[in-house]
């Protein structure tokens, strides 16, 4: 999931209440656009922080077509990507290979059913892997046996949710009772929401792939995720370019993650996309197609940057802060949450691997200390 851009000062909060929604936040059109040479872009609805769709794109082929980020699971998402390509001429059983940018459920929830009606391969980078700790899945020995939609099925999931501690001590917030309804009406809370396919197809950094009649090169990139996955089509200018480069949102770089300093690896993953030549245009997972890919990477980077910068300013008053203090700083109040708390928390792990902060712990709740 992505992260809108929060980073603004708490003074122009008013002032977003009248702009237009970002690019990402636009609601999915049913609009079908070739968006490069047998390249179509479909838009998908999603209602998550920050999003209004996902961008489904359509490789066709002497075979059929290829799709990238086939959605949400559920019914909606299933039956607005079934009248897409029915706008653009095609079907489901059209579909041979589902390429997965990386493992949040708004890319890869339509993937499992793709393959279950068509016999579609699945494509992900090799490091590709659950968005939640398998623990929060599988927990339950008997949730197998359990019907999912059922109201004690999603009440188990709701409790292990919430109980969880997060890496930096802290509890998850939970949302208010009529949120948590609105969720449980989407099916947030049905375990099966969660589980990802099983590629069977997975590619390392640098591979040839085939698709569309034409050679595409994967390009690991982790940082918003660590299985994140673009795809480079050299010879027309094509980057793919998932939640890694987005248009006019900074991506989510969250701390619940198994890598020690997620940012560092985001860092060298955006200053590696200014190496590519000729890239007459990106296709990013929300949002609409851009050409400025090595510009863009570059402003996201020092966007987190100015971050970082906040968070050592304040260190000087924040001895021993939490990460909720830091938070507080760093983000404007419309945004302090868990997902604010998960970044805050990643770049102050980014300090401390460089040495420029240490960490402490009081009553298991992390803490942070110049070491200036």
């Amino acid at each position: 999931m992505t992260d809108p851009d929060t980073s603004e000062s708490q003074t122009t909060v008013t002032a977003h209440k009248h702009r237009h929604p970002k690019q990402e936040q636009e609601p999915a059109s049913e609009e079908v656009t070739e968006v490069a040479p047998d390249v179509i872009r479909t838009q998908l609805p999603v209602n998550l922080p920050g999003l209004g769709h996902v961008n489904c794109y359509v490789i066709e082929d002497k075979q059929g077509i290829a799709v990238v980020d086939p959605g949400l699971p559920g019914d909606d998402s299933w039956k607005a990507l079934s009248n897409r390509l029915r706008t653009a001429g095609y079907t489901v059983n059209n579909i041979h290979t589902v390429i997965v940018t990386h493992s949040h459920f708004d890319h890869f929830g339509g993937a499992e059913r793709i393959r279950s009606e068509t016999g579609a391969k699945i494509l992900t980078h090799r490091n590709f892997r659950k968005a939640f700790n398998r623990s929060e899945i599988e927990e339950n020995e008997d949730s197998d046996a359990l019907d999912p939609n059922s109201e004690e099925a999603q009440q188990a999931v709701i409790e292990r949710i919430f109980s969880e501690r997060l890496p930096w001590g802290t509890k998850r917030t939970k949302p208010e009772p009529e949120e948590i309804e609105r969720f449980r009406k989407m099916g947030r809370f049905n375990s099966s929401w969660f589980k990802t396919p099983e590629p069977n197809v997975e590619v390392e950094d640098n591979e040839i792939i085939e698709l569309g009649g034409r050679e595409w090169l994967s390009v690991h990139t982790p940082g918003h995720t660590n299985d994140h996955l673009c795809l480079w089509d050299p010879v027309n200018g094509i980057m793919f370019s998932g939640d890694h480069v987005l248009p006019s949102i900074t991506p989510h770089i969250g701390g619940i993650t198994p890598e020690a300093d997620p940012l560092a690896k985001f860092f060298g993953s955006l200053e590696r996309m200014t190496d590519f030549d000729n890239v007459l245009v990106a296709l990013p997972a929300h949002g609409h197609p851009f050409t400025n890919l090595k510009e863009r990477s570059m402003e996201i980077i020092d966007h987190h940057q100015e971050r970082l910068q906040t968070i050592r300013d304040a260190s000087h008053q924040l001895i021993g802060g939490t990460v909720t203090d830091y938070m507080r700083v760093l983000f404007s109040e419309r945004a302090w949450g868990d997902m604010a708390e998960s970044e805050t928390y990643a770049h102050l792990e980014h300090l401390k691997e460089s040495g420029e902060l240490t960490r402490g712990s009081d009553n298991g709740i992390f803490t942070y200390t110049s070491t200036d």
